[in-house]
């Protein structure tokens, strides 16, 4: 049992990809799904949300406190999607919330510019600048939501446990590569990787909550006992306080939850 996530430029083809290969596994395909769940869930309409995504640092800057609100909610839907496992998830960023998971297979779906260019140019039938200018336009978009939030560049093959040139090879080929490695005994679902995607969708599901009243914290989850880290005052830090109160018992999984200020936020905290 495996969480995959395939990341992939515009028509690199990853979308029927990430299809197929969910076909196969009897595994559930989602992307589109986890901004419906954040908008249902949070009350923020979908288009928001998407909008967060295709222009993320510029919409970062208008959210109040310049804080990433938007998308944390869109990865706290997703973290919460993940735990149910034997997940074929194409999109963004998925492949980074879960670096440190154990039993996610991280794919990356290549192709060149010029095959890309002469799909655009065929599905919407314009000419081949025209079509070029589309896609160096989204190419950039893309990249700039990954450095923007993460300060990492999405065409690092070092962050991906799978490249795969779709030039070269066709769609099934591609399909048959991840489904044969997520058989491997190596990404197979322990105690504790399960645990950790648990833990993560509790963090961002706690991070949320507190952005919904305002205040951008950093949060961390081991087995359900929550650390709160901020670097508030005295006085935030009793807003802080009543709003954790009130969490106690709405939010499933959490046993506890402990404020710290003035330490240093953990390189693993959300």
């Amino acid at each position: 049992m495996a969480i995959i996530t395939i990341s992939r430029g515009s028509y690199s083809m990853g979308k029927e990809v990430a299809e197929k290969v969910a076909g196969r596994l009897g595994y559930e395909c989602i992307s589109r799904e986890v901004l419906l769940e954040a908008s249902e869930y949070f009350k923020i309409p979908e288009i928001k949300l998407l909008k967060a995504i295709h222009d993320a640092p510029s919409i970062l800057n208008r959210i109040s406190g310049g804080k990433q609100k938007y998308i944390v909610y869109i990865l706290s839907a997703f973290a919460d999607r993940i735990t149910k496992n034997n997940v074929v998830y194409h999109g963004l960023a998925g492949h980074l919330l879960l670096a440190d998971v154990a039993h996610a297979l991280k794919v990356r779906i290549i192709a060149n510019f010029d095959y890309r260019v002469g799909l655009v140019e065929k599905r919407d039938n314009i000419l081949r600048n025209e079509a070029s200018s589309i896609l160096k336009k989204d190419d950039h978009e893309r990249q700039n939501w990954t450095k923007s939030l993460y300060k990492v560049d999405s065409a690092d093959s070092s962050l991906y446990d799978l490249v795969i040139n779709i030039n070269k090879l066709t769609v099934d080929h591609a399909v048959d590569f991840i489904c044969q490695a997520a058989t491997y005994k190596e990404l197979e679902a322990t105690e504790s990787s399960l645990h950790k995607v648990k833990d993560l969708a509790l963090a961002y599901r706690i991070k949320s909550a507190f952005l919904k009243d305002g205040f951008d914290v950093s949060v961390t989850s081991d087995y359900g006992n929550v650390l709160l880290y901020t670097k508030g005052s005295d006085r935030s830090i009793q807003k802080l306080k009543k709003i954790a109160k009130s969490l106690d018992g709405k939010i499933k999984g959490m046993n506890n939850i402990e404020i710290h200020s003035g330490l240093p936020f953990p390189t693993n905290a959300v």
